[in-house]
């Protein structure tokens, strides 16, 4: 069956979050729903956005993983080597890794994730994880106090303090960065406007 997906990019400029420039996009896709394989089915309408854009971001944030990932490829890290761009993976719930304790409630703190045990069983070369069981992988971050915690991990051109430090200055009063806020409404304004114009 096919799916359609609506992908928006927001350009903001920091520390002043003004709004440079939006693109939204559409595309349509037969690729099967696979968990961990999200951005060959997401992609392309993400790509569409960004070859839409007139300015090129220093970063981006995107709402999935970036190596925190069982492929070490996830959608942030993915579009990172497309775009050839610094890239983030901020996303809101986990996918890879394991984490030993809850972050404290304060904004700002922070707990490791690293690479889970290597499961047996495994025999392909190609089905070698992508890191060593124990290796850091990213940092469950708590950007508002007492809110819950985002999966942060590097998607492409980009240390994980940097990403750290990106996320947590993009995330001034909600939980998600602003910029990634700032997309889900221009998504969900093209989608009400889809269903309107066609019933």
């Amino acid at each position: 069956p096919t799916a359609r997906f609506v992908a928006a990019v927001v350009v903001m400029h920091l520390p002043t979050f003004e709004i440079v420039e939006t693109a939204v996009a559409v595309a349509e896709t037969t690729f099967p729903y696979i968990p961990g394989l999200l951005s060959f089915r997401e992609g392309p309408a993400l790509e569409l956005a960004f070859a839409k854009l007139a300015t090129r971001p220093d970063a981006i944030l995107f709402d999935g993983q970036g190596v925190a990932h069982p492929r070490g490829l996830g959608l942030a890290a993915h579009l990172g080597l497309l775009l050839d761009c610094p890239t983030v993976g901020c996303a809101k719930t986990p996918l890879y890794g394991v984490v030993r304790g809850e972050p404290g409630l304060r904004r700002g703190c922070r707990r490791a994730i690293v690479a889970p045990p290597i499961r047996t069983g495994r025999s392909a070369a190609n089905d070698a994880p992508p890191f060593a069981p124990g290796q850091r992988i990213g940092t469950l971050l708590r950007t508002r106090d007492g809110a819950k915690p985002l999966w942060v991990s590097c998607g492409h051109r980009i240390d994980l303090p940097s990403a750290e430090r990106l996320v947590l200055r993009t995330a001034t009063r909600y939980r998600l960065c602003e910029p990634v806020r700032a997309a889900h409404h221009l998504v969900n304004t093209e989608l009400r406007r889809i269903t309107t114009y066609s019933t």
